[in-house]
Protein backbone atom coordinates (compact mmCIF):
# COMPACT_ATOMS: atom_id res chain seq x y z
CA UNK A 1 0.00 0.00 0.00
CA UNK A 2 1.46 3.49 -1.00
CA UNK A 3 1.98 6.23 1.83
CA UNK A 4 0.68 9.39 0.74
CA UNK A 5 2.16 12.74 2.19
CA UNK A 6 -0.01 15.85 1.50
CA UNK A 7 1.04 19.16 2.32
CA UNK A 8 3.11 22.38 1.59
CA UNK A 9 7.24 22.02 0.73
CA UNK A 10 10.07 24.88 1.37
CA UNK A 11 13.65 25.07 0.69
CA UNK A 12 15.81 24.37 4.07
CA UNK A 13 18.90 25.78 3.42
CA UNK A 14 21.69 25.10 6.52
CA UNK A 15 25.12 27.53 6.68
CA UNK A 16 27.10 26.45 9.33
CA UNK A 17 30.58 27.55 10.15
CA UNK A 18 32.11 28.90 13.46
CA UNK A 19 32.23 32.42 14.82
CA UNK A 20 35.76 33.81 16.40
CA UNK A 21 34.76 37.40 15.99
CA UNK A 22 32.68 40.02 15.57
CA UNK A 23 32.28 42.56 12.77
CA UNK A 24 33.44 45.14 13.12
CA UNK A 25 30.96 47.10 11.95
CA UNK A 26 28.11 46.11 14.59
CA UNK A 27 28.76 43.98 17.76
CA UNK A 28 27.29 40.97 15.82
CA UNK A 29 29.10 37.81 14.95
CA UNK A 30 30.75 36.47 12.32
CA UNK A 31 30.52 33.16 10.75
CA UNK A 32 32.97 31.48 8.33
CA UNK A 33 30.69 29.42 6.36
CA UNK A 34 31.88 25.88 6.30
CA UNK A 35 29.00 23.98 4.67
CA UNK A 36 26.30 24.44 2.64
CA UNK A 37 23.68 21.82 2.63
CA UNK A 38 20.04 21.82 0.84
CA UNK A 39 17.11 19.76 2.09
CA UNK A 40 13.18 19.53 0.97
CA UNK A 41 11.85 21.09 4.08
CA UNK A 42 7.34 21.07 5.16
CA UNK A 43 5.54 17.58 3.48
CA UNK A 44 8.85 17.11 1.67
CA UNK A 45 10.95 15.96 4.85
CA UNK A 46 8.38 13.62 6.17
CA UNK A 47 7.91 12.21 2.44
CA UNK A 48 12.07 11.89 2.41
CA UNK A 49 11.88 10.24 5.41
CA UNK A 50 9.87 7.40 4.48
CA UNK A 51 11.43 7.62 1.24
CA UNK A 52 14.31 6.50 3.02
CA UNK A 53 13.48 3.76 4.97
CA UNK A 54 12.22 2.06 1.83
CA UNK A 55 8.32 3.03 1.73
CA UNK A 56 6.84 3.51 -1.36
CA UNK A 57 5.53 7.48 -1.11
CA UNK A 58 3.87 9.56 -3.03
CA UNK A 59 3.97 13.74 -2.41
CA UNK A 60 0.95 15.81 -3.43
CA UNK A 61 1.63 19.36 -3.59
CA UNK A 62 2.28 22.57 -5.31
CA UNK A 63 5.59 23.71 -6.41
CA UNK A 64 7.05 27.20 -7.85
CA UNK A 65 8.25 27.08 -11.02
CA UNK A 66 11.48 28.49 -10.06
CA UNK A 67 15.24 27.78 -9.09
CA UNK A 68 14.23 27.26 -5.23
CA UNK A 69 11.53 24.60 -6.62
CA UNK A 70 14.01 23.12 -8.78
CA UNK A 71 16.47 22.29 -6.03
CA UNK A 72 13.28 21.24 -4.04
CA UNK A 73 12.53 18.37 -6.93
CA UNK A 74 16.25 17.50 -6.88
CA UNK A 75 16.16 17.01 -3.39
CA UNK A 76 12.91 14.66 -3.94
CA UNK A 77 14.71 11.94 -5.99
CA UNK A 78 13.15 9.03 -4.86
CA UNK A 79 9.91 10.11 -3.56
CA UNK A 80 7.21 10.11 -6.18
CA UNK A 81 5.87 13.50 -7.06
CA UNK A 82 2.87 14.69 -7.94
CA UNK A 83 2.77 18.21 -7.62
CA UNK A 84 0.58 21.31 -9.43
CA UNK A 85 1.98 24.89 -9.83
CA UNK A 86 1.92 26.79 -6.87
CA UNK A 87 1.90 30.19 -8.61
CA UNK A 88 4.46 32.53 -6.42
CA UNK A 89 7.98 31.59 -5.40
CA UNK A 90 9.28 29.18 -3.27
CA UNK A 91 9.44 29.43 0.34
CA UNK A 92 12.71 29.52 0.97
CA UNK A 93 13.99 29.44 5.09
CA UNK A 94 18.28 29.54 5.37
CA UNK A 95 19.64 28.87 8.58
CA UNK A 96 23.24 30.30 9.84
CA UNK A 97 24.86 27.83 12.88
CA UNK A 98 27.82 28.93 14.62
CA UNK A 99 29.05 25.49 16.01
CA UNK A 100 26.35 23.87 17.83
CA UNK A 101 24.51 27.21 18.19
CA UNK A 102 21.48 28.99 15.69
CA UNK A 103 22.75 32.72 15.35
CA UNK A 104 19.79 33.60 12.87
CA UNK A 105 17.20 32.62 10.44
CA UNK A 106 16.20 34.05 7.04
CA UNK A 107 12.25 33.35 5.45
CA UNK A 108 12.41 34.70 1.88
CA UNK A 109 8.79 33.87 0.08
CA UNK A 110 6.94 32.61 3.28
CA UNK A 111 4.18 35.26 3.46
CA UNK A 112 0.67 34.14 2.79
CA UNK A 113 -0.58 33.12 -0.74
CA UNK A 114 -4.00 32.50 -1.79
CA UNK A 115 -4.85 29.06 -1.21
CA UNK A 116 -3.44 26.68 -4.80
CA UNK A 117 -5.31 24.74 -6.46
CA UNK A 118 -5.28 21.36 -7.13
CA UNK A 119 -5.18 18.70 -9.94
CA UNK A 120 -7.01 15.76 -10.92
CA UNK A 121 -3.81 13.90 -10.58
CA UNK A 122 -3.69 14.99 -7.08
CA UNK A 123 -6.87 13.96 -6.37
CA UNK A 124 -6.57 10.73 -7.60
CA UNK A 125 -3.36 9.77 -5.44
CA UNK A 126 -4.88 10.82 -2.30
CA UNK A 127 -7.62 8.71 -3.31
CA UNK A 128 -5.98 5.47 -4.20
CA UNK A 129 -3.84 6.44 -0.82
CA UNK A 130 -3.97 3.05 2.02
CA UNK A 131 -2.82 6.07 4.61
CA UNK A 132 -2.59 9.68 4.38
CA UNK A 133 -0.16 12.09 6.38
CA UNK A 134 -1.13 15.91 6.24
CA UNK A 135 2.15 17.80 6.83
CA UNK A 136 0.08 21.17 6.74
CA UNK A 137 2.72 24.15 6.65
CA UNK A 138 0.34 27.00 6.98
CA UNK A 139 0.93 27.33 2.66
CA UNK A 140 -2.70 26.15 1.47
CA UNK A 141 -2.82 23.44 0.34
CA UNK A 142 -4.47 21.91 2.88
CA UNK A 143 -7.11 24.41 3.22
CA UNK A 144 -8.23 23.66 -0.58
CA UNK A 145 -11.96 22.71 -0.56
CA UNK A 146 -12.33 20.36 -3.32
CA UNK A 147 -8.92 18.29 -1.16
CA UNK A 148 -10.67 18.80 2.21
CA UNK A 149 -13.55 17.31 0.44
CA UNK A 150 -12.32 14.20 -0.40
CA UNK A 151 -10.13 13.94 2.98
CA UNK A 152 -13.65 13.97 4.65
CA UNK A 153 -14.26 10.97 2.61
CA UNK A 154 -10.99 9.18 3.19
CA UNK A 155 -11.37 10.00 6.66
CA UNK A 156 -13.49 7.00 7.45
CA UNK A 157 -11.93 4.30 5.45
CA UNK A 158 -7.85 5.30 5.58
CA UNK A 159 -5.75 6.33 8.33
CA UNK A 160 -4.93 10.13 8.29
CA UNK A 161 -2.27 11.49 10.40
CA UNK A 162 -2.77 15.14 10.69
CA UNK A 163 -0.23 17.62 11.84
CA UNK A 164 -1.33 21.06 11.71
CA UNK A 165 -0.17 24.27 11.09
CA UNK A 166 -0.88 27.41 13.72
CA UNK A 167 -1.56 29.18 10.14
CA UNK A 168 -3.15 26.15 8.81
CA UNK A 169 -6.95 25.56 8.77
CA UNK A 170 -8.53 22.97 11.40
CA UNK A 171 -8.10 19.06 10.40
CA UNK A 172 -11.11 17.86 8.67
CA UNK A 173 -13.59 16.06 11.17
CA UNK A 174 -12.82 11.47 11.59
CA UNK A 175 -9.40 11.65 11.08
CA UNK A 176 -7.38 9.22 13.19
CA UNK A 177 -4.99 11.40 15.04
CA UNK A 178 -3.80 15.14 15.06
CA UNK A 179 0.14 16.10 16.19
CA UNK A 180 -0.12 19.22 17.43
CA UNK A 181 2.78 20.10 19.71
CA UNK A 182 1.91 21.81 22.92
CA UNK A 183 2.17 25.14 22.33
CA UNK A 184 0.57 24.73 19.25
CA UNK A 185 -2.56 22.95 20.72
CA UNK A 186 -2.89 25.52 23.99
CA UNK A 187 -3.31 28.57 21.47
CA UNK A 188 -5.53 26.70 19.33
CA UNK A 189 -7.58 25.41 22.08
CA UNK A 190 -7.41 28.98 23.93
CA UNK A 191 -8.83 30.57 20.00
CA UNK A 192 -11.87 27.40 20.61
CA UNK A 193 -12.34 27.62 24.17
CA UNK A 194 -11.93 31.66 24.39
CA UNK A 195 -9.91 30.55 27.52
CA UNK A 196 -6.14 29.27 28.53
CA UNK A 197 -6.37 26.07 29.28
CA UNK A 198 -5.92 25.36 32.93
CA UNK A 199 -5.29 21.68 33.84
CA UNK A 200 -4.12 20.95 37.15
CA UNK A 201 -0.12 22.01 37.55
CA UNK A 202 2.32 21.42 34.96
CA UNK A 203 2.47 20.53 30.78
CA UNK A 204 1.06 16.88 31.30
CA UNK A 205 -2.50 18.37 32.07
CA UNK A 206 -2.04 21.59 30.63
CA UNK A 207 -1.82 19.08 27.37
CA UNK A 208 -4.42 16.93 28.64
CA UNK A 209 -6.84 19.90 28.76
CA UNK A 210 -6.07 20.98 25.78
CA UNK A 211 -6.32 18.14 24.10
CA UNK A 212 -9.54 17.33 25.18
CA UNK A 213 -10.73 21.10 24.19
CA UNK A 214 -9.48 20.14 20.41
CA UNK A 215 -10.96 16.78 20.15
CA UNK A 216 -14.29 18.25 20.99
CA UNK A 217 -14.17 20.67 18.32
CA UNK A 218 -11.76 19.45 15.95
CA UNK A 219 -14.06 15.83 15.56
CA UNK A 220 -11.11 13.76 15.58
CA UNK A 221 -10.96 10.42 16.87
CA UNK A 222 -7.75 11.48 19.15
CA UNK A 223 -5.58 14.25 19.73
CA UNK A 224 -1.98 13.68 20.59
CA UNK A 225 0.17 16.13 22.65
CA UNK A 226 3.99 16.52 22.22
CA UNK A 227 5.71 18.11 24.25
CA UNK A 228 9.38 17.38 23.35
CA UNK A 229 11.67 15.37 25.68
CA UNK A 230 8.69 14.63 28.42
CA UNK A 231 7.12 12.76 25.87
CA UNK A 232 3.15 12.92 24.77
CA UNK A 233 -0.26 13.09 25.83
CA UNK A 234 -2.68 10.78 23.98
CA UNK A 235 -6.32 11.54 24.00
CA UNK A 236 -9.18 9.35 22.24
CA UNK A 237 -12.59 10.08 21.58
CA UNK A 238 -14.81 8.37 24.30
CA UNK A 239 -12.23 7.79 26.36
CA UNK A 240 -11.69 10.86 28.46
CA UNK A 241 -8.50 9.15 30.54
CA UNK A 242 -5.42 11.01 29.33
CA UNK A 243 -2.70 8.35 28.11
CA UNK A 244 0.76 9.21 29.06
CA UNK A 245 3.18 8.40 26.00
CA UNK A 246 7.07 8.59 27.67
CA UNK A 247 9.83 9.34 25.67
CA UNK A 248 13.39 8.31 26.39
CA UNK A 249 16.07 11.20 27.32
CA UNK A 250 17.97 12.54 24.44
CA UNK A 251 20.28 15.12 23.91
CA UNK A 252 19.51 16.46 20.73
CA UNK A 253 20.89 20.72 19.94
CA UNK A 254 18.75 20.82 17.00
CA UNK A 255 15.09 19.34 17.44
CA UNK A 256 14.08 20.28 13.85
CA UNK A 257 11.86 17.25 12.15
CA UNK A 258 10.83 15.76 14.87
CA UNK A 259 7.59 16.25 14.45
CA UNK A 260 7.55 15.01 10.67
CA UNK A 261 9.76 11.98 12.46
CA UNK A 262 7.19 11.26 14.62
CA UNK A 263 4.07 12.04 12.05
CA UNK A 264 5.98 9.54 9.69
CA UNK A 265 5.98 6.84 12.18
CA UNK A 266 2.46 6.86 12.86
CA UNK A 267 2.12 6.44 9.33
CA UNK A 268 4.63 3.39 9.52
CA UNK A 269 3.18 1.46 12.34
CA UNK A 270 -0.95 2.65 12.03
CA UNK A 271 -0.56 1.13 8.70
CA UNK A 272 1.43 -2.23 10.16
CA UNK A 273 -1.87 -2.65 12.39
CA UNK A 274 -1.14 -1.68 15.41
CA UNK A 275 -3.43 -0.11 17.62
CA UNK A 276 -3.08 3.91 18.26
CA UNK A 277 -1.53 3.59 22.27
CA UNK A 278 1.06 0.95 20.59
CA UNK A 279 1.56 3.19 17.32
CA UNK A 280 2.05 6.69 19.27
CA UNK A 281 4.40 5.25 21.45
CA UNK A 282 6.97 3.37 19.06
CA UNK A 283 6.58 6.87 17.25
CA UNK A 284 7.90 8.91 19.74
CA UNK A 285 10.71 6.59 19.92
CA UNK A 286 10.91 7.05 16.55
CA UNK A 287 11.20 10.55 16.94
CA UNK A 288 14.02 10.28 19.60
CA UNK A 289 16.15 7.63 17.94
CA UNK A 290 15.83 10.00 14.74
CA UNK A 291 17.29 12.46 17.17
CA UNK A 292 19.85 11.14 18.81
CA UNK A 293 21.42 9.91 15.30
CA UNK A 294 21.80 13.61 14.73
CA UNK A 295 18.33 14.64 12.87
CA UNK A 296 18.11 16.28 9.86
CA UNK A 297 22.10 17.23 9.46
CA UNK A 298 22.14 13.04 9.36
CA UNK A 299 19.95 12.73 6.32
CA UNK A 300 21.69 11.82 3.18
CA UNK A 301 22.25 14.73 0.37
CA UNK A 302 20.70 14.26 -2.59
CA UNK A 303 22.63 15.46 -5.58
CA UNK A 304 20.77 13.43 -8.63
CA UNK A 305 19.47 16.20 -11.16
CA UNK A 306 15.58 17.31 -11.49
CA UNK A 307 13.16 14.55 -10.91
CA UNK A 308 10.00 16.13 -12.53
CA UNK A 309 8.17 13.38 -13.95
CA UNK A 310 6.83 10.98 -12.06
CA UNK A 311 7.58 8.10 -13.98
CA UNK A 312 11.62 9.17 -13.37
CA UNK A 313 11.57 9.30 -9.80
CA UNK A 314 9.69 6.08 -9.09
CA UNK A 315 11.84 3.60 -11.76
CA UNK A 316 14.62 5.81 -9.65
CA UNK A 317 12.96 4.34 -6.25
CA UNK A 318 12.64 1.17 -7.54
CA UNK A 319 16.15 0.73 -8.95
CA UNK A 320 17.38 1.68 -5.25
CA UNK A 321 15.37 -0.70 -3.60
CA UNK A 322 16.64 -3.78 -6.11
CA UNK A 323 20.11 -2.34 -5.40
CA UNK A 324 19.30 -2.65 -1.92
CA UNK A 325 18.22 -6.22 -1.88
CA UNK A 326 20.85 -6.92 -3.73
CA UNK A 327 23.53 -5.22 -2.00
CA UNK A 328 22.07 -3.94 1.30
CA UNK A 329 24.74 -1.36 1.98
CA UNK A 330 26.27 -0.65 -1.27
CA UNK A 331 26.84 3.50 -0.67
CA UNK A 332 25.65 5.44 2.62
CA UNK A 333 23.69 3.70 5.15
CA UNK A 334 20.90 4.46 7.29
CA UNK A 335 22.86 4.85 11.07
CA UNK A 336 19.09 4.95 13.27
CA UNK A 337 19.26 1.83 14.96
CA UNK A 338 15.24 1.14 13.96
CA UNK A 339 15.28 2.61 10.25
CA UNK A 340 18.62 0.57 10.10
CA UNK A 341 16.83 -2.88 11.22
CA UNK A 342 13.97 -2.26 9.16
CA UNK A 343 15.65 -1.51 6.06
CA UNK A 344 17.84 -4.61 6.44
CA UNK A 345 15.06 -6.81 7.57
CA UNK A 346 12.94 -5.31 4.62
CA UNK A 347 15.97 -6.40 2.51
CA UNK A 348 16.21 -9.92 3.78
CA UNK A 349 19.31 -9.72 5.80
CA UNK A 350 20.37 -10.49 9.06
CA UNK A 351 19.79 -8.12 12.10
CA UNK A 352 22.66 -8.74 14.74
CA UNK A 353 22.83 -6.78 17.74
CA UNK A 354 25.18 -7.36 20.71
CA UNK A 355 24.76 -5.22 23.97
CA UNK A 356 27.36 -3.56 26.95
CA UNK A 357 29.03 -0.90 28.41
CA UNK A 358 32.32 -0.23 26.00
CA UNK A 359 33.63 2.12 28.78
CA UNK A 360 37.56 2.37 27.65
CA UNK A 361 37.09 0.50 24.29
CA UNK A 362 39.84 -2.74 23.92
CA UNK A 363 41.38 -5.13 21.88
CA UNK A 364 38.78 -7.77 23.14
CA UNK A 365 35.48 -5.58 22.31
CA UNK A 366 36.87 -5.18 19.36
CA UNK A 367 37.71 -8.87 18.34
CA UNK A 368 34.40 -9.62 19.92
CA UNK A 369 32.49 -6.92 17.63
CA UNK A 370 34.35 -7.83 14.23
CA UNK A 371 33.06 -11.47 15.07
CA UNK A 372 29.57 -10.35 15.56
CA UNK A 373 29.39 -8.39 12.84
CA UNK A 374 30.19 -11.47 10.47
CA UNK A 375 27.14 -13.00 11.54
CA UNK A 376 25.01 -11.20 9.74
CA UNK A 377 24.33 -8.18 6.99
CA UNK A 378 24.32 -5.37 10.10
CA UNK A 379 25.26 -4.54 13.49
CA UNK A 380 23.63 -2.93 15.88
CA UNK A 381 25.32 -1.84 19.41
CA UNK A 382 22.61 -1.51 22.39
CA UNK A 383 24.64 0.85 24.57
CA UNK A 384 24.08 1.84 28.71
CA UNK A 385 23.90 5.14 29.40
CA UNK A 386 25.76 6.92 31.82
CA UNK A 387 23.04 6.71 34.55
CA UNK A 388 22.31 2.63 34.21
CA UNK A 389 26.28 2.47 33.70
CA UNK A 390 26.42 4.05 37.61
CA UNK A 391 23.66 2.02 38.86
CA UNK A 392 25.84 -1.42 37.42
CA UNK A 393 29.04 -0.56 38.23
CA UNK A 394 29.14 2.50 40.97
CA UNK A 395 29.54 5.96 40.84
CA UNK A 396 33.09 6.31 39.53
CA UNK A 397 31.88 4.65 36.40
CA UNK A 398 31.44 5.25 33.17
CA UNK A 399 35.09 7.02 32.30
CA UNK A 400 34.32 7.65 29.03
CA UNK A 401 30.26 9.38 28.34
CA UNK A 402 27.82 7.96 26.33
CA UNK A 403 27.80 10.08 23.45
CA UNK A 404 32.08 9.86 22.91
CA UNK A 405 31.62 5.76 23.87
CA UNK A 406 28.59 5.81 20.89
CA UNK A 407 31.24 7.77 18.76
CA UNK A 408 34.04 5.33 19.22
CA UNK A 409 31.97 2.69 18.29
CA UNK A 410 30.86 3.90 15.16
CA UNK A 411 34.04 4.86 13.75
CA UNK A 412 34.55 1.09 13.88
CA UNK A 413 33.82 -0.13 10.51
CA UNK A 414 31.83 -3.23 12.14
CA UNK A 415 29.70 -0.73 14.23
CA UNK A 416 26.35 -0.24 11.57
CA UNK A 417 24.42 2.01 14.47
CA UNK A 418 24.44 2.56 18.40
CA UNK A 419 20.97 2.02 20.22
CA UNK A 420 21.48 3.95 23.71
CA UNK A 421 19.17 2.50 26.13
CA UNK A 422 18.84 3.53 29.86
CA UNK A 423 17.67 0.60 32.03
CA UNK A 424 19.55 -1.80 33.86
CA UNK A 425 19.27 -4.84 31.26
CA UNK A 426 18.96 -4.22 27.57
CA UNK A 427 15.19 -5.90 27.34
CA UNK A 428 13.37 -3.29 26.50
CA UNK A 429 15.97 -1.90 23.44
CA UNK A 430 15.79 -5.48 22.29
CA UNK A 431 11.80 -5.28 22.44
CA UNK A 432 12.21 -2.35 19.75
CA UNK A 433 15.18 -3.63 18.12
CA UNK A 434 13.86 -7.39 17.98
CA UNK A 435 17.15 -8.57 15.98
CA UNK A 436 17.47 -11.82 14.13
CA UNK A 437 20.60 -13.11 16.48
CA UNK A 438 21.64 -11.41 19.76
CA UNK A 439 25.62 -11.95 20.56
CA UNK A 440 27.32 -11.62 23.70
CA UNK A 441 30.90 -12.91 24.83
CA UNK A 442 32.26 -16.00 25.11
CA UNK A 443 32.30 -15.89 29.18
CA UNK A 444 28.63 -16.73 28.85
CA UNK A 445 29.42 -20.08 27.18
CA UNK A 446 27.82 -22.93 28.80
CA UNK A 447 25.52 -20.88 30.21
CA UNK A 448 22.35 -19.70 28.86
CA UNK A 449 21.56 -15.74 28.04
CA UNK A 450 19.50 -13.82 30.45
CA UNK A 451 17.26 -12.37 27.43
CA UNK A 452 17.02 -15.94 25.68
CA UNK A 453 13.55 -16.31 26.41
CA UNK A 454 12.63 -12.83 25.03
CA UNK A 455 14.80 -12.84 21.86
CA UNK A 456 12.96 -16.78 21.12
CA UNK A 457 9.76 -15.05 21.41
CA UNK A 458 9.96 -13.34 18.10
CA UNK A 459 12.25 -16.07 16.11
CA UNK A 460 15.60 -14.95 16.73
CA UNK A 461 18.56 -16.77 18.22
CA UNK A 462 21.30 -16.22 21.00
CA UNK A 463 24.59 -16.44 19.97
CA UNK A 464 27.69 -16.24 22.06
CA UNK A 465 31.54 -15.08 20.12
CA UNK A 466 35.06 -15.83 21.58
CA UNK A 467 35.70 -13.98 25.08
CA UNK A 468 39.44 -12.33 25.36
CA UNK A 469 40.01 -12.95 29.32
CA UNK A 470 43.28 -10.92 29.23
CA UNK A 471 41.71 -7.72 28.42
CA UNK A 472 39.08 -6.27 30.24
CA UNK A 473 38.23 -2.42 31.10
CA UNK A 474 38.39 -3.36 35.01
CA UNK A 475 42.06 -3.82 34.14
CA UNK A 476 42.28 -1.19 31.79
CA UNK A 477 41.06 1.48 34.82
CA UNK A 478 43.62 -0.45 37.41
CA UNK A 479 46.37 0.30 35.12
CA UNK A 480 45.23 3.98 34.39
CA UNK A 481 45.09 4.78 37.54
CA UNK A 482 48.44 3.48 38.79
CA UNK A 483 50.09 5.78 36.65
CA UNK A 484 48.01 8.73 36.85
Amino acid sequence: MRMVVVGDVMLDVDLSGEATRLSPDAPVPVVDVSGVRRRAGGAGLVARMLAEEGWPVTLVTVLGDDDAGRQLQDNLAGVRLVAGPSGYPSPVKTRVRAGSHAVVRFDQGCEKTPVPEVSPAMLQTVEEAGVIIVADYGRGVAANPRLRELLSRQAGQVPIIWDPHPSGPKPVPGVAVVTPNLSEAVKAAQALAHKAPQGGSGDQDQAAEAGRILLEHWGSQSVLVTKGEQGAVLLRNGNPVPHPVPAPRVEAGDPCGAGDRLAAGLAVHLLAGRDLEEAAALAVQDAADFLAAGGVSALPDRATGVADQESSTTSLNESRLRLAAERPYAGRRPTEPLLLARTVRKNGGTVVATGGCFDLLHAGHVRSLSAARELGDCLIVCLNSDDSVRRLKGPERPIIGQHDRAELLLAMECVDAVLVFDEDTPEAALERLRPDIWVKGGDYKGARLPEADLVESWGGRCLTVPYHPARSTTGLADALAKVS
